[in-house]
């Protein structure tokens, strides 16, 4: 099975999910060491088809700085979170902060959670296959975990020369990855 179809096939069992009770797997980020004393956090506004990060954002936001991915043509630029009032639409319709927000530096990052289509006990990532995270990933100096549902986790999934592995990844009833 190519990317393309592993992709697809992926989104159809995600997207039949009903229990998107994520509490779990956000309390299992939460007493990372490494996200404990992060001060600068790297998320993402979850589409549909991901597990919602809303909630989490905004718990956050009030002691850790929330940085968000902006899509500019092909690359992420990484942007300061400063309320939900602030995103707008943009790539694709996922909520954005609008290109005025504050630009934050991926040195400046100190732990990145990071969305996945497939992930694998390897803490090898698949995204949607424009490689926004794989052009962002060798930028940071943070540690990575991605965070999927359990159907999202594979022994193995299809991996390219240009695809980054991850520090960890985490499900619900999962944590896979270095240092955990």
């Amino acid at each position: 099975m190519d990317k393309k179809e592993f992709r697809s096939s992926v989104l159809k069992e995600v997207s039949l999910i009903e229990d998107r009770a994520v509490d779990e797997l956000w309390r299992q980020v939460e007493k990372l060491p490494q996200f404990v004393s992060a001060r600068t956090v790297l998320t993402f506004w979850s589409m549909p088809d991901e597990v919602p990060t809303e909630e989490f954002i905004l718990k956050w936001s009030g002691s850790k700085r929330i940085v968000l991915p902006l899509v500019v043509g092909e690359n992420l630029v990484l942007k300061e979170f400063s309320g939900k009032e602030c995103l707008v639409s943009g790539y694709k319709g996922i909520l954005e902060p609008s290109v005025d927000a504050l630009t934050v530096a991926p040195d400046e990052i100190d732990f990145a959670i990071v969305p996945g289509v497939a992930f694998d006990v390897n803490c090898n990532r698949m995204g949607r296959g424009k490689g926004f995270y794989d052009r962002t990933l060798p930028l940071l100096k943070c540690f990575t975990t991605g965070v999927g549902y359990d159907c999202q986790l594979f022994e193995r999934i299809p991996v390219d020369s240009w695809d980054v592995p991850l520090n960890a990844v985490i499900t619900p009833s999962r944590q896979i990855g270095a240092d955990l």
